[in-house]
């Protein structure tokens, strides 16, 4: 059993793009729509996993939803931010240590989805 989320976002190509310069993700599938402009599914490779995206579907505001990434290294969580920032999208919390012993940062991609980065200190 596995759990993979699935992104309904406005432009999926768009969104495949940002998630390669953002996060450092592989497309490894892409299934166009009739017309030719809409992605009917798309599937990317990111942080040992998979997460799956289309432009086909409802988009509605991702509350309470997020995506967490777990990282090796408490540095790459400050990486990682910075090149999500780079890359247009908004650094909402963080990095910084946090009480629970990680280094955590809170992020919006441009498409209202929020991702988490957390790595153990020590």
């Amino acid at each position: 059993m596995s759990v993979t989320p699935y992104l309904n976002v406005g432009d999926a190509d768009a969104a495949i793009r940002f998630y390669v310069d953002a996060l450092g993700a592989e497309e490894h599938f892409r299934l166009p729509a009739e017309d030719g402009k809409k992605i009917m599914h798309a599937v990317l490779q990111l942080a040992g996993g998979a997460v799956f995206l289309s432009d086909m579907g409802p988009v509605r505001e991702p509350a309470g939803v997020a995506i967490a990434l777990g990282l090796e290294r408490p540095d790459g969580v400050d990486a990682l931010a910075k090149r999500f920032a780079a890359a247009g999208g908004t650094v909402t919390f963080g990095p910084q240590d946090m009480f629970w012993g990680d280094r955590f940062a809170e992020l919006t991609d441009p498409f209202g989805h929020r991702w988490l980065l957390t790595a153990p200190k020590a």
